[in-house]
């Protein structure tokens, strides 16, 4: 991937080097750019666009307040090489089935080249551990967010390697696709998948995250169990703590040590601190403060690579003005419904017909109902009421397995769901200790 940032005068471009084979004995995980929320009534929220939109025009004002606004908007990186790349295979994309809607895909990028290394070994590339389709309604009144596991099982297309030479198309984990071909191969996927078109893309990788957490001054979180997972680089007693920007990565990536180790149980996690840190930048506290809120942006604008579509900071606020008229608890939070994968039980594949019929209402902007779940927790699933009978009909090749079971054998053929829940973007779980 090659990411321009703009800059005063200059341009200063950064690019990868080329996709090597998956290495499977890495992973990670990081969290990206959050889906809005709104709390308060609508003088609150009124304010509060009021105060964003605000400190947006007088920083496009005359003088120190037009250098701070070239300053933020030439942080925000271009991925023009993801751009040209989908511009050739415009013709097999989805078409937007629904006008005015728009579909954003988030991705958390696992890179461990520079500062990031201390989190796990350089093997020269990257993989999308955190990926999040958002769909912001025709209308927005509301928004679904809906989380893509890294260990799902995909039909990943043919992509072009940063070299120029390309992969076949394979079965494969979902976030290779990131490392076999960056951003681009990554949309396609998600477009082969869902027959969903993404308009837009963001990426942020662990610095960002670490930035936009500090910028804000911490996110309290409840942490239910103790914390010691030397993977994370993170150690946190039961209760209640206001973590700053190391605290919130390890948090957020910690798998195998917390909860029940599953990638379902870390996704929930990295949602509900999302909607926590979202609440926060609402806050009265840092909306209303010039002082803290220009730390944010500076943050935020810096952590973001996009399409050329968001580039600029005119963009980012027309796409935030848009949302003002969300209710409170507007955003929805999800993941898409699997279950363990036939060949691998560390894996996943798509619960069916529950993931189609998903699909179908983001395409067409349709309300995503839920239904309650007895085997998981009253916030819902998919409304389904079948069982899907499909089976692969390829067999995974020795690059799908990452991981073993705990006592070293091959997982055996399971049926078990591994539906995540739906929730509102509300703050309790994440927060309150009560």
């Amino acid at each position: 991937m090659t990411s321009t940032r703009r800059g005063a005068g200059a341009e200063v471009t950064d690019s990868s080097g080329r996709p090597a084979d998956p290495d499977p004995s890495q992973s990670g995980s990081e969290e990206e750019a959050p889906a809005p929320s709104e709390g308060g009534g609508p003088r609150g929220r009124w304010g509060r666009w009021a105060a964003l939109g605000g400190a947006v025009l007088v920083l496009a004002a005359g003088g120190v307040g037009w250098l701070l606004y070239s300053r933020l908007d030439g942080n925000i990186s271009t991925d023009s090489d993801a751009a040209a790349e989908l511009a050739r295979y415009e013709r097999e994309r989805p078409k937007n089935l629904a006008q005015d809607a728009q579909n954003i895909l988030l991705i958390g990028s696992d890179t461990r080249a520079g500062s990031n290394k201390k989190y796990g070994r350089d093997v020269g590339t990257q993989r999308s551990d955190t990926t999040i389709l958002l769909h912001l309604a025709a209308d927005r009144r509301s928004a679904t967010a809906v989380s893509l596991p890294r260990d799902l099982m995909v039909e990943v297309p043919e992509c072009r390697r940063k070299d120029g030479t390309r992969t076949p198309a394979r079965l494969a984990q979902f976030n290779w696709a990131y490392e076999f071909g960056g951003t681009a191969c990554t949309i396609r996927t998600v477009e082969k998948l869902t027959d969903v078109r993404v308009d837009h893309h963001m990426t942020v990788d662990f610095q960002g995250f670490k930035k936009m957490v500090n910028a804000v001054g911490g996110v309290r979180v409840c942490v239910r169990q103790p914390i010691d997972d030397n993977d994370a680089h993170v150690r946190l007693a039961a209760g209640s703590h206001e973590l700053d920007g190391e605290q919130a990565l390890g948090y957020v990536r910690a798998r195998k040590s917390l909860g029940d180790g599953s990638d379902t149980e870390r996704i929930e996690r990295q949602q509900q601190f999302l909607a926590a840190l979202v609440a926060k930048v609402q806050s009265n506290d840092v909306l209303l403060n010039p002082t803290k809120l220009y730390p944010v942006l500076d943050a935020a604008t810096s952590a973001l690579t996009t399409d050329p579509g968001l580039d600029h900071l005119r963009d980012l606020y027309e796409l935030a003005r848009g949302l003002r008229s969300m209710p409170s608890r507007g955003v929805r939070f999800m993941t898409v419904p699997r279950q363990s994968y036939v060949y691998d039980a560390n894996r996943d594949q798509l619960k069916q017909p529950d993931a189609d019929r998903l699909f179908e209402q983001l395409r067409n902007d349709s309300p995503v109902r839920s239904v309650p779940d007895s085997s998981r927790s009253s916030t819902g699933t998919v409304d389904s009421e079948s069982e899907s009978t499909e089976e692969p009909t390829e067999e995974p090749t020795d690059e799908s397995t990452e991981e073993s079971t705990d006592d070293g054998k091959r997982g055996a053929p399971s049926r078990e769901s591994r539906q995540g829940p739906i929730f509102r973007a509300s703050t309790d779980r994440a927060t309150d200790c009560g």
